[in-house]
């Protein structure tokens, strides 16, 4: 069974995050500059002499597809990697998937991740 891990965090913390995904064996992530809101909240900001408000925040979508087996370890990583202690340090979420294939070679499921 395979599973995707799915983690919105802080963008200064990337390069942890993805430096502690490789020191526990995954090979392979996708990134995604996306922006969003939560207890965060936003921020005022003044543009030519205009003020207004910034309520969705830049943050970093990380994809992580692994075994069911792995999914715990890579969720724990991530977010003992992304963690400040301060308020919007993000989410992860994980979920099964029913396929998986891998273009370049056909494999499917467990031997395409």
């Amino acid at each position: 069974m395979v599973h995707a891990v799915v983690a919105v965090i802080k963008p200064h913390r990337l390069d942890e995050v993805k430096d502690a995904l490789k020191g526990i064996g995954i090979t392979g992530m996708t990134v995604t500059e996306v922006k969003g809101f939560g207890r965060q909240g936003g921020h005022t900001e003044t543009y030519r002499g205009a003020e207004y408000t910034v309520d969705l925040i830049p943050k970093v979508k990380i994809e992580v597809v692994c075994d069911t087996s792995d999914a715990d370890k890579v969720i724990d990583t991530i977010s003992e990697a992304a963690k400040t202690g301060k308020i919007g340090d993000g989410k992860i979420w994980a979920y099964s998937l029913d396929r998986l294939v891998r273009v370049r070679t056909g494999e499917r499921d467990v031997e395409a991740v």
